[in-house]
């Protein structure tokens, strides 16, 4: 703060002001005061009290996911409270929304209250931005998807592998007219699970190019209307894998209203409570999210604790879990 109220030419009170938004300070001085901290790259010390801690630790950590409400999302967060509990540390969660200026922001609000680490689900297109503390020793871990521009540990699902196992294993029941609803393309683990899902079909000798993609799907509503729109087409496919339970959701719906539960397979990415009450079962590509959280446990605490090795991506199987909707057979004939 001394460095910003220098920089500004005012005093340090008035820099406090500023940044706390309080009242009797000119504009003119205001926007001296914010362009001198972003200068500086300063960011407003919520949890200074707390940092009279042994060891200036706030004992919480920010995790930053697409969506609190989502199934997958919230299995991390209670595997990785669980994980954090013995060393009395905090988890806070947010929800990002699959939004590339709230993850910024909300990253700034995480390092404003002095988190000790973050895990980060990412969506910017870069994450240099977090460079200035990373580099600062604030631990960093990204899940589900690997950061760029900045080195830190990841901890992943085999997305292609999975989708093209899913791909695999519908083939493998007589399916030669599948369809492919995914995530919007601009999340990573979306291009993947889509590559591995194309890249299958051509290896067995199926071609690609006249499968039904519908993508940008990140709902179940919108998913629901893509899944009429092609089942009720000229050339309705047999066979659909959904590339997120949300999608596999409206898949569902979509399959119960038209009355073909029982005639048209599908697998989803990623697992579901419940999967195994429908009728029939959801053959799911299960990522096991709970592995995911304590891994991701884990790797934080190490950098807390001073791991200065090499950063690494830490790669966790899917698993097919067969329950009936992805081993329907194709109408004869």
């Amino acid at each position: 703060m001394r460095h910003v109220a220098a920089l500004a030419g005012v005093g340090i009170k008035t820099v406090s002001r500023v940044m706390n938004d309080e009242p009797g300070v000119s504009e003119a001085t205001r926007q001296r005061v914010l362009g001198a901290s972003q200068q500086l790259n300063y960011q407003l010390d919520m949890a200074a009290g707390s940092l009279r801690r042994t060891g200036r630790q706030t004992l919480s950590v920010g995790l930053l996911l697409p969506s609190v409400a989502n199934p997958f999302s919230s299995e991390i967060h209670r595997a990785m409270e669980d994980s954090l509990a013995a060393r009395g540390i905090a988890v806070f969660a947010a929800s990002l929304d699959d939004d590339p200026e709230r993850e910024k922001s909300l990253v700034a609000a995480f390092l404003g209250r002095r988190v000790d680490g973050l895990v980060l689900t990412p969506i910017a297109r870069s994450q240099a931005y977090a460079i200035p503390e990373h580099s600062r020793d604030l631990p960093m871990v990204f899940i589900d998807r690997e950061p760029v521009g900045v080195e830190a540990d990841a901890v992943v699902t085999d997305n292609a592998v999975g989708a093209a196992r899913a791909a695999a294993h519908l083939i493998g029941h007589g399916h030669t007219k599948l369809a492919y609803l995914g995530d919007r393309p601009d999340i990573q683990t979306a291009r993947e699970r889509r590559r591995g899902f194309i890249e299958e079909l051509g290896r067995a000798g199926q071609s690609t190019a006249a499968v039904p993609v519908r993508e940008g799907l990140h709902d179940e509503e919108s998913a629901r209307q893509a899944a009429l729109e092609i089942l009720t087409s000229e050339n309705p496919p047999t066979a659909i894998f959904s590339s997120q339970n949300l999608i596999t959701f409206g898949v569902m719906r979509a399959l119960k209203e038209l009355g073909a539960s029982r005639r048209v397979a599908l697998v989803g990415f990623d697992d579901f409570s419940l999967a195994d009450m429908m009728e029939p079962g959801i053959t799911v590509i299960a990522q096991h999210p709970e592995r995911i959280g304590k891994l991701a446990a884990e790797r934080l605490l190490a950098r807390i604790d001073g791991d200065g090795g090499a950063p690494q991506t830490y790669v966790v199987p899917s698993e097919l879990i067969q329950r009936g909707s992805g081993e329907l057979r194709p109408p004869a004939g």
